[in-house]
């Protein structure tokens, strides 16, 4: 399937235009990772909580021991795969944007369109791929 091409104008208007667009991507990208954050932070701090609370003394035994520790996997799990979603979708948009037709817009090179905040992303599923591991094979 071909995809559509449009005229590209080459004006100020175009250009912040694109601007616009990538900051949004950008913006975009932040919300899925601050959203990953705290599903993988809350699903690993359930199971932390209920894990310490079963081990005190006095308190009264689950009815259901193994409910936290299942809604934390699933949480973290959950974070893990939002994150992979959010990656894909802002690398197939970024790829769209760098398309040749567009590069004009853009104002800058190919090189000069990097950014941490990706870095920052895959950082946090690498955590969140230990936290899972940490959880299932309770290495806390």
């Amino acid at each position: 399937m071909d995809t559509p091409h449009y005229e590209v104008r080459m004006t100020a208007d175009s250009h912040f235009s694109w601007l616009r667009t990538r900051l949004s991507l950008e913006r975009t990208l932040m919300s899925w990772v601050r959203t990953a954050v705290a599903l993988i932070g809350f699903g690993f701090t359930i199971v932390q909580f209920f894990d310490r609370l079963s081990n005190m003394e006095g308190v009264k035994p689950p009815l259901h021991p193994d409910l936290p520790r299942n809604l934390g996997l699933a949480l973290i799990v959950t974070g893990i795969i939002a994150l992979l979603v959010a990656l894909w979708q802002y690398r197939a948009f970024i790829a769209y944007m760098r398309n040749a037709d567009f590069l004009p817009l853009a104002g800058v090179e190919v090189s000069h369109m990097k950014t941490p905040l990706f870095a920052v992303a895959v950082v946090l599923l690498l955590i969140g791929i230990v936290a899972l591991s940490s959880v299932l094979f309770r290495l806390t």
